[in-house]
């Protein structure tokens, strides 16, 4: 595969891709260049090397994965690059090859697909209360077991609508509007992506001895959500 002409097929790397004089001022402003080991500067001088071999380094590498996709480099360009369109380019490429799998930054695909991918197509919001349980977020501290006990009463307070017909905040979604969603993603090609990404995630479970299911309720998922190798600092 030439992975240059499959980049030039998506329209983020033709619309963030003029022409770079290697000024370094998208590196300057980028926060993620601050506190990672990520060059966009860097990035698009491999990417218009057109070297096969080093894009693939690329799409298997954590570095793709560091943008935090602020666009602050689509402000500041003299050349109106923008850096973060190519990021997203190279992002779907490496989630459609499988490379994305090879890298602990990019395994985390799994996890953002099965918590706020799904949760977009099953309740239309990207996060609702009933689904950060306890468990799963310990972060969240024992206060936020009360809340859920309580969640009527509680929201009830902040005049939330939670999943109640009409209007409001965390207000039920309409079936026809969600089946309207699921259409939309399915036409645009998200649940080929996301088979993709759940294709190679099981197979790099397997990779892994890590066991693999269809619920989030797994080695695998509490894995990629949880480990860090401290490898991703700039200093």
């Amino acid at each position: 595969m030439n992975y240059y002409i499959e980049l030039e097929k998506d329209i983020r790397f033709r619309e963030g891709l003029n022409a770079c004089l290697n000024c370094g001022i998208c590196t300057a402003i980028c926060p993620a260049a601050e506190f990672y080991n990520y060059d966009p500067r860097l990035i698009i001088t491999i990417v218009q090397q057109k070297n096969n071999e080093k894009i693939e380094e690329l799409l298997q590498s954590e570095t793709i994965w560091y943008c935090g996709q602020c666009m602050s480099c689509k402000t500041r360009c003299p050349r109106g690059n923008t850096p973060g369109f190519v990021i997203q380019a190279l992002r779907y490429l490496s989630q459609k090859c499988g490379f994305f799998a090879d890298s602990e930054k990019g395994r985390q695909q799994y996890a953002i697909k099965k918590t706020v991918g799904e949760n977009i197509l099953k309740t239309g919001y990207c996060i609702h209360p009933d689904l950060v349980t306890p468990d799963m977020h310990p972060e969240q501290g024992p206060i936020w077991e009360w809340v859920l006990e309580n969640r009527t009463r509680v929201y009830e307070r902040f005049y939330a609508n939670l999943d109640k017909q009409g209007a409001g905040t965390l207000r039920k979604i309409h079936q026809k509007n969600l089946d309207e969603l699921a259409s939309i993603f399915s036409e645009t090609g998200g649940n080929e992506l996301y088979n993709d990404i759940e294709r190679f995630s099981e197979k790099q479970a397997s990779n892994m001895n890590l066991s693999f299911t269809e619920t989030f309720d797994n080695d695998y998922f509490r894995h990629v959500c949880t480990y860090n190798s401290g490898n991703h600092s700039s200093e």
